[in-house]
């Protein structure tokens, strides 16, 4: 298939800068063409957000997102980077991905546009480079569902199926998905320049990283100190949204923390029914180590291994760049402790600061606990009084506790106020893993109209609809037992 470019077919306005850096940070290379595209989810709003205009007919569109045929300006490149996998450091890369481009919006906003699944590169190891249509359809949906919940995310323009099979346990419908995010460097990236003991490299890499996200930065002393900084207090505000409305990212290795702040990378991912802080989907998480409780401690360590890479950098006596370092890692559990109790304190409506604060919200924990509650409707139920799981308004500590959270809400602030925080920070809806497996399900059978469904009420999480209450059910007993897989 011809892999000439086609300038007419779509408005991108690319400006490469990643594919200026030296060649150790890349390769340069198309994606793999595939036999048959054709395009089944089109995300028209991020398009118009991007300022990006497509041509309407879906036969250029299936060429274009799969990579068969690529815009004026693309630069197409895989990135190389480390990651540690479950605590094991290994040499890694873009193993089935390829950014197209850097797009600049209207607005000035830089973003990178990168297929997902279109084949292998020089970082695949023993892949074929390829994906299959679920994997890329829940990555569609919960990356979608997350941008409507206020959570910081890589997003997704388009699907297409391939016209391929690709073979797993059984053989797969394969699929490519366009993937927007506001780059794709990570942890693992610093980890990869650190590794190659390449001290230039790294300050460039820096320096890059801050001209991107960060230019405030620019004129500040030590530029690598205050990247640090930044990006814990990046990651730190993420992990408590993830646990604000239940998500369970199931692999947080280094090469899958973004240094924007965005989350990414959605493979054994899903969200809490019950709430149990040892919670885990994740079919090759044996151990707990990415259980829902487990994630501060997790990013904590990932930012550890960050701090580490920058250690030629933090500087120029070695130990005191690395008593820098570990210092900073220290004052992590203060930070995540006060941005935790915040975002707590907004789900129940808690607008003072008060001494029982802190007892308000580990009691309530306690009892979810206690009583096997689901997590986001009982947050809800503070706001409308219903819960569809009785145990917990049973339990005589509960109505206890109840009386005192009422009491607090009613005479120490504003009501009003407090209930409409409240709205802002609790969803009524999240993606229910059995919803998102049944709309996949029936996607990968030729009925759309459960993921479509889906699809439109998760892009209004906060907007209760007394019609919508079977979205706001948890899995029955049979829908329990579930596991998640990196769709690999």
């Amino acid at each position: 298939m011809s892999k000439d470019l086609v300038p007419d077919m779509i408005e991108f306005n690319f400006d490469n800068t990643y594919a200026k850096l030296p060649e150790i940070m890349a390769t340069k290379l198309a994606p793999i063409p595939v036999k048959n595209p054709k395009l089944i989810i089109f995300n028209e709003s991020l398009a118009k957000e991007l300022g990006i205009h497509f041509s309407k007919n879906e036969n250029e569109l299936a060429k274009l997102f799969s990579g068969n045929e690529l815009p004026s300006g693309s630069e197409p490149l895989a990135q190389a980077y480390c990651g540690h996998q479950f605590g094991h450091f290994v040499m890694l890369g873009d193993g089935r991905a390829i950014v197209l481009g850097e797009h600049i919006t209207p607005g000035k906003k830089r973003f990178d546009i990168q297929f997902k699944g279109s084949g292998k590169t020089p970082y695949s190891r023993m892949g074929d480079g390829r994906a299959a249509l679920g994997p890329m359809l829940r990555e569609y949906l919960i990356s979608e569902a997350m941008h409507a919940l206020h959570i910081p995310t890589t997003r997704s323009l388009a699907v297409v199926t391939t016209g391929e099979e690709i073979l797993r346990e059984t053989k797969l419908k394969g699929a490519i998905l366009t993937r927007v995010a506001a780059s794709h460097i990570r942890i693992g990236t610093f980890q990869y320049v650190a590794a190659k003991k390449d001290v230039k490299m790294l300050s460039t890499l820096v320096d890059y990283t801050i001209q991107r996200h960060f230019p405030d930065l620019l004129k500040v002393t030590n530029r690598s100190i205050a990247l640090l900084k930044r990006v814990t207090d990046l990651q730190v505000k993420l992990i408590c949204d993830w646990m604000r409305v239940s998500f369970i990212h199931g692999v947080m290795n280094t090469d899958n923390v973004s240094i924007a702040g965005e989350t990414i990378d959605f493979g054994p991912c899903a969200f809490m029914d019950q709430y149990d802080p040892k919670t885990v989907f994740s079919s090759i998480d044996h151990y707990g180590r990415y259980s829902f409780g487990n994630q501060p401690v997790i990013i904590q360590w990932n930012l550890a291994r960050f701090a580490e890479s920058l250690i030629p950098l933090l500087d120029s006596d070695e130990e005191k760049a690395i008593r820098i370092g570990e210092e900073h890692i220290d004052s992590f559990d203060n930070l995540f402790a006060n941005h935790f109790h915040e975002m707590m304190k907004q789900k129940l409506g808690l607008i003072t600061n008060e001494t029982d604060d802190k007892i308000l919200i580990e009691k309530i924990l306690s009892l979810m606990l206690k009583n096997q509650s689901d997590y986001t409707n009982t947050f809800r139920y503070l706001i409308n009084g219903k819960l569809p799981q009785e145990k917990l308004l049973n339990d005589p500590e509960f109505l206890e506790w109840e009386k005192v959270w009422k009491k607090r809400i009613e005479t120490n602030q504003n009501k009003e106020s407090a209930m409409e925080m409240m709205m802002k920070t609790n969803p009524a809806y999240i993606p229910r893993n059995h919803k998102v497996e049944e709309a996949i399900q029936y996607y990968e059978k030729g009925e759309d109209a459960s993921f479509k469904k889906l699809l439109r009420v998760l892009q209004h999480p906060y907007q209760e609809d007394v019609d919508l209450t079977d979205y706001q059910k948890p899995s029955s007993p049979s829908e329990k037992v579930y596991k998640t897989f990196c769709g690999t």
